[in-house]
Order: C-alpha cells, then sequence, then structure tokens
C-alpha cells in the first residue's frame, strides 16, 4: 500500500475512534448528555474550545538550557485527557512544536480526538505566550522593582533598541507579573498575609525563584493565572477614551446695529 494512502487510513481510524468515543459519552440518542461520575458532563468541539485550558505544565527542576541539551520534551507525559479524565477517549501524543526562544527549544503536544483540541506540555522553565524563559522575565521585574522608574530599568535592560521600544518590551512583562503578585497576596492571606505584591515579599515567603515557586504552588489555578506565570490570557491593557471635543464656537456674531 503507498505510504500517503496508509497515512490516510490512519488517519480516518483515528477520526473514527474520536466519533466513536463521542457517540459512546452521548449515550447514543440525539442530544442526551449523560453524566458519568468518573468522566464529568462529556464534551463537544464547541464547548472544548471555549472552555479549558489548552496549555499544561511540565513539572521540571531544569534550566531551559539543560532543557534543551537534554531534550527533555521526549520525557514530557499526559497520561490522562484533562477534559474527559481517561485516555480512552482517543488521547494521543502529537509530537512536539518549535519556540523561538531559546534556541532549540521544543514543547511536546497531545491530541484528544473526542475534543478535537490539542493540549501543549509547557516546562516550568518556560514563559507562558511570551519568547524566553520564566527566570528572564523574572530579572526584568526585578529589575524595574530595583530602578528608580520602569523608564530607567528599560533603558538599562535594552540598550540596542530606541526608549519606547524598551518600554513597550519591559511593560509586556511586568504588568501580567504585577497582576499575578497581587492576586496572589490577596488570595492567600493566610501564606501571605501583610505582603506587598512584590518580588522582593512574595520571594521571602515562598523562596526563589518566585515565579516558579507560584507556578508549582499554584498548580490547580494556573488557567485562571495570567501569562507569562500561569496559563491564563494576558491582562488587557487600559483603553484611554479620547477627551470629548468642544463644539465649535463658529465665528464671532456681527455687532449689532440699530
Amino acid at each position: 500500500m503507498p505510504a500517503d494512502r496508509a497515512g490516510d487510513r490512519d488517519g480516518e481510524k483515528r477520526s473514527f475512534a474520536g466519533k466513536r468515543w463521542q457517540a459512546k459519552l452521548r449515550g447514543g440518542g440525539h442530544g442526551a448528555r449523560p453524566w458519568d461520575p468518573d468522566i464529568g458532563w462529556p464534551a463537544t468541539a464547541g464547548t472544548v474550545r471555549a472552555g479549558p485550558v489548552v496549555q499544561l505544565r511540565q513539572a521540571t527542576a531544569l534550566t531551559s538550557e539543560e532543557y534543551v541539551r537534554r531534550e527533555d520534551w521526549r520525557q514530557a507525559r499526559l497520561d490522562r485527557c484533562p477534559v474527559h479524565g481517561v485516555a480512552e477517549c482517543g488521547l494521543r501524543r502529537l509530537g512536539t512544536y518549535r519556540r523561538v526562544e531559546p534556541a532549540g527549544m521544543r514543547v511536546a503536544r497531545y491530541y484528544c480526538a473526542a475534543a478535537q483540541t490539542t493540549f501543549s506540555l509547557l516546562p516550568d522553565c518556560l514563559a507562558a505566550r511570551l519568547p524566553g524563559d520564566l527566570d528572564e522575565v523574572e530579572r526584568v521585574v526585578a529589575a524595574v522593582e530595583a530602578a528608580p522608574s520602569v523608564e530607567a530599568a528599560a533603558d538599562k535592560l535594552r540598550p540596542d533598541i530606541e526608549l519606547p521600544g524598551a518600554i513597550r518590551w519591559v511593560r509586556r512583562r511586568l504588568g501580567p507579573v504585577r497582576a499575578v503578585l497581587l492576586a496572589l497576596v490577596t488570595l492567600r492571606p493566610d501564606h501571605l498575609g501583610g505582603c506587598t505584591p512584590t518580588l522582593r515579599d512574595v520571594g521571602a515567603r515562598l523562596g526563589a525563584p518566585v515565579l516558579r515557586q507560584i507556578r508549582a504552588q499554584s498548580d490547580k489555578r494556573l488557567g485562571a493565572l495570567a501569562a507569562p506565570v500561569g496559563f491564563g490570557p494576558r491582562p488587557r491593557p487600559r483603553t484611554r477614551r479620547p477627551p470629548p471635543r468642544e463644539h465649535d464656537p463658529g465665528p464671532d456674531p456681527a455687532p449689532h446695529t440699530g
């Protein structure tokens, strides 16, 4: 059999397995969605794309350089589907994808045939939704905390580009991390009571590197924490409304003569 035809048949088998699993979850009826105590409500493609976090944590103590050198993405494993809680839904490994930074970095992926959704296993050394690693983000935030202003820190951190671009580069890292620190201090008064939402104060309680510790200790809440620490969306920048325009007064009226 030709190789391309064999590949087509493999794809057909996987598609059939996913549809069969979806039919099993629905109980065979039209629109029926039975509750399973081990699985929960079955997922459909529409609800899955809207709901679950498609980026998952791979716990590792390696730095990004060590991770690349050891090709540790080969060791990344996902034993249970994040949507269905089992592996019989058609969950399978789907190779890897490449990260631009650091050079040579790859991230393992899995695919659920029933949910028609891919999941990536992001190692702790990498920042989410940003190039580079998490320790680099922490160094940027620490530099801002130690500097007299964001502008001064940006000028020192990125002398290779103009200052406005350097400030934007810093704020893309600073803003989300500050949001995560504030959320932790607010939501965990038992552990972080009395802390200010800074790397210095939070790190004194959690240990270093701070952002890695936050990701490890917030494993079940990463979908709610903002990237690059968590796997939620980055905070939206505030949009400034343009000031209201005054009415054009028009020309001065002609003086009345009578």
